[in-house]
């Protein structure tokens, strides 16, 4: 008897030492070594209300993550943009139509990465880095004088094997993701209104290279291949519907948890009853059975009500603190960001107002609508602006055979007399309106929205500047 309460304390003892060391909670070590099987399989709707918005980035970010690696060959790749995006893109919701993307995604787990970098001729330049934790870093823009010389960046992981932080010869710089599978993107204003500009950023993104640390000593790439993902889904919602707890756990076992933050503890509190925490294979006989298809209604409903509230002026104010990294962002806004477009970046580097109507309805393609703007009533941006148009169902480019889909200096646009612009949002171009400043719908009964971005915002400009509404045009 005495003997066996030795082994159980001691055992007791060494799963705290390794929870404290890897930084997961203490219960959620013992559980998960525990032989117990059962799991309850009910929830109540506050619980599963609970679930679905402390889960969200996290499904939202694997879902965009993993469908971009399967498109662009894999992890660590990178794709580099020729031309902007249109209405083919159904990867992510609400895309960018204003800037080249060089897109890299990248596995940490058994080699740091470093990412070669040139100098760039463009007036906006960033880089963002993010996890499925959907945390933002940017670690490098132009508005923080970055991208004037050649850099070399290095990007590790607290898992990555073989390598603390510590400095490498010929490395630049340094950073420490908070997952072991992220997402590095890059924001290029093309320059497309001066052609020779254009053809020099275009280079210059295509001299952009990522390579791992072994293959940057001479090396050989360590091989990458020994890892099995969970499906994705065609929404996120589809996720909550078939497969949330073998994502979760995957999602888990990649991401660095803070002790120390609340939103961390609190989402790994919410599905250790369910039989999932850090450091466990994923085994269904051994996981809660939930009611996928309640968690998926719970999903689209709370997605609908983000979606709405971005009509809520309220709601709107608060989207300057989108995008943050962890321990500056709420639960909140973590939920809106990861419903109305994963991967953006802070206020400081870009805001995105949305544009709502007059008489406060939601735009419909059945019916024709303009947004006018005076000079002094334009953007105040340091780079640029643009307004993108979507439907709203999907937050997709709405299909044209011109590909017009946003209206801005890169997309096109053109000014009138007095400075000021009217932007037209209709089936056929109205009389007299530019070619630029049209952006057209297919007449049905479909509902659109309209999102303004405006890069490196005058942050205290906008403290009194409110972004225009949208009319209709009898």
């Amino acid at each position: 008897m005495n003997t066996t309460i030795g082994k159980s304390q001691a055992r007791k003892a060494f799963l705290t030492a390794v929870a404290l060391v890897i930084g997961i909670p203490v219960s959620s070590m013992l559980t998960s070594c525990s032989d117990n099987k059962s799991a309850p399989t009910t929830l109540t709707d506050a619980q599963v209300e609970n679930l679905v918005k402390r889960s969200y980035q996290y499904v939202a970010m694997y879902n965009v993550n993993n469908k971009f690696a399967m498109k662009q060959g894999g992890w660590n790749t990178c794709a580099v943009d020729t031309k902007l995006k249109d209405h083919t893109m159904r990867e992510i919701a609400r895309p960018n139509n204003d800037t080249l993307y060089i897109s890299c995604l990248v596995d940490l787990r058994k080699d740091p990465v470093v990412l070669e970098m040139p100098a760039f001729d463009s007036k906006y330049v960033s880089l963002m880095v993010t996890g499925y934790d959907h945390y933002v870093n940017v670690p490098m823009s132009t508005r923080q004088g970055d991208f004037r010389k050649p850099t070399k960046m290095l990007l590790y992981s607290a898992r990555t094997e073989g390598y603390k932080g510590e400095p490498v010869e010929g490395i630049d710089r340094r950073f420490e993701a908070t997952g072991d599978f992220i997402s590095v993107v890059w924001r290029v204003m093309p320059h497309a209104n001066d052609p020779d500009r254009l053809k020099r950023i275009a280079k210059q993104m295509q001299e952009v290279k990522m390579v791992t640390l072994s293959t940057f000593r001479g090396g050989k790439a360590k091989p990458i291949d020994d890892i099995q993902f969970p499906p994705v889904g065609k929404t996120d919602a589809d996720i909550f519907g078939s497969n949330l707890l073998e994502v979760m756990q995957f999602v888990f076992n990649h991401t660095t948890f803070d002790p120390k933050n609340e939103i961390d503890q609190a989402v790994l509190a919410a599905y250790q009853p369910l039989g999932v925490a850090p450091g466990r294979t994923f085994d269904r006989a051994r996981v809660a059975k939930i009611d996928g298809a309640r968690l998926k209604k719970a999903a689209e409903g709370i997605a609908a009500a983000e979606l709405s509230g971005m009509n809520d002026p309220a709601k709107r104010e608060k989207l300057g603190k989108l995008f943050q990294p962890k321990g500056r962002i709420t639960l909140d806004l973590l939920l809106t960001q990861s419903v109305i477009g994963p991967i953006g970046v802070p206020a400081a580097e870009a805001l995105y107002p949305p544009i709502a109507t007059v008489d406060g309805k939601p735009m419909n393609a059945q019916r024709d609508y303009v947004i006018r703007m005076t000079k002094k009533d334009l953007p105040p941006a340091k780079a640029f602006w643009s307004i993108t148009l979507y439907d709203t169902q999907n937050g997709f480019f709405i299909p044209n055979d011109r590909r017009k889909y946003s209206v801005g200096e890169n997309a096109g646009m053109k000014l009138d007399k007095d400075g000021g612009i009217a932007i037209y949002i209709a089936a056929l171009k109205p009389k007299g309106v530019p070619e630029e400043n049209w952006l057209p719908i297919n007449r049905k009964d479909e509902d659109i929205g309209a999102i303004m971005r405006i890069y490196v915002p005058d942050l205290e400009k906008m403290k009194t500047w409110s972004p225009p509404k949208a009319e209709r045009v009898n």
